[in-house]
């Protein structure tokens, strides 16, 4: 049983794909207003192990990941498993305390309340390492477990530090927020979701096929970029022409807000299948440039179109495509233009933590411990919100 208190300390573990990632935050101020401070944050990269095979492999994170939770675990726990408060009183304390592992260990775990643990959605493989290794240090200090949703952590890593632009924003009032329109747009996912409070948000629709993250890795493949597709893309897009090719934009037409961008990956396929029947040179840049611009479209026009029917107040992007400035960019002229006659736009919020981390974990884990939240403490591969 967790004993609800102002200020808690919170171990978070995130290894839902290719990050190994914990963190060490303390959480306050409850649903009205949440604060976190950050004492520890380790994420270990997977990126060159599956670069060669184009995509993660499932097996080979898994390793990955039981090789790196004990050496983060200790590097949180002897490096920056101390507030700044505490690091002061330590200077103080017996030598002897900070050089034995197992006693630094003990007095690191003794001030945790809790342990949050991401459960889904992912590569189960690999989020079972993370709930085992959760569980092994709740029953070894006797500390709870707060299991969490992967998304959930990509909606409330608003909470954590924002940026306008690139000016970083505080939030110094929660509530007038909301309601806000929160796009999650990764891999694996492209979810549209309102959001009318942090204990309350409905999803409105998401991909029926390709995730846009997906297809960016896809078509970065087909014009020979290396994998994390995503980064690639936009660095050669800075060279060609987003006008040049007129790809589709899949249900951008559509009164629902569900997306699909298998189509657009498809004709891209196509379109570097015709140019090399016809023995012509293929516009790597064009195409990326088209391609991104393509995908954006659709983002973009059905985020705007559900602040419009809802009335949102701030716009919420997440997940590792939000780390595309072009992207982020086209979102802002778009804002601009459509609402430059009203006094209140919305606000463009893009979350500084758009990768996988443990950080975002720590926020929806403390979410969850105040809603009184419980998902099932097992990997779910395909948990949604």
């Amino acid at each position: 049983m967790i004993q609800k208190k102002q200020i808690v300390n919170i171990l978070s573990i995130e290894t839902s794909c290719d990050e190994t990632a914990l963190s060490f935050v303390t959480a306050s101020g409850g649903l009205e207003n949440p604060k976190f401070e950050v004492y520890g944050d380790v994420v270990a990269s997977q990126i060159k192990l599956h670069q060669p095979y184009g995509g993660v492999v499932p097996g080979l994170a898994k390793r990955a990941h039981l090789e790196n939770l004990p050496v983060l675990f200790a590097e949180i726990v002897q490096k920056r498993g101390v507030t700044p408060a505490e690091a002061g009183v330590q200077e103080g304390i017996d030598s002897d305390l900070r050089r034995n592992d197992n006693t630094r260990e003990v007095e690191f775990m003794d001030r945790i309340d809790f342990i949050t643990v991401t459960v889904g959605p992912g590569l189960e493989p690999a989020l079972w390492t993370g709930i085992e290794f959760a569980k092994e240090l709740a029953a070894k200090y006797d500390k709870p477990l707060v299991p969490t949703n992967h998304l959930e952590g990509h909606l409330y890593s608003f909470l954590l530090s924002q940026k306008v632009g690139d000016t970083r924003y505080e939030i110094r009032d929660v509530g007038k927020m909301f309601p806000a329109i929160a796009l999650i747009v990764s891999g694996g996912h492209t979810i549209l979701v309102r959001v009318d409070s942090l204990s309350e948000y409905k999803k409105l629709g998401e991909t029926v096929d390709d995730a846009v993250g997906e297809a960016f890795d896809k078509v970065a493949r087909l014009i020979g970029l290396p994998y994390p597709g995503g980064p690639e893309i936009e660095r050669l897009a800075k060279d060609g022409n987003p006008m040049a090719i007129d790809f589709p934009r899949p249900m951008i037409g559509h009164k629902n807000y569900n997306f699909s961008f298998s189509g657009l990956k498809t004709s891209v396929l196509y379109y570097i299948r015709d140019l090399t029947k016809a023995g012509k040179s293929i516009p790597k840049a064009d195409i990326a440039a088209s391609f991104q611009k393509a995908a954006a479209d659709v983002l973009i026009k059905k985020t705007l179109r559900a602040v419009e029917e809802f009335g949102a107040k701030s716009i919420m992007i997440s997940g590792g495509v939000s780390a595309n400035r072009t992207i982020r960019t086209l979102f802002a002229e778009a804002i601009e233009k459509k609402f430059k006659l009203k006094k209140d736009r919305p606000l463009l919020i893009v979350s500084e933590f758009s990768t996988d981390n443990a950080l975002m974990i720590a926020a929806s884990g403390y979410i969850d411990y105040l809603r009184k939240k419980k998902y099932k403490m097992e990997a779910n591969g395909n948990l949604n919100l």
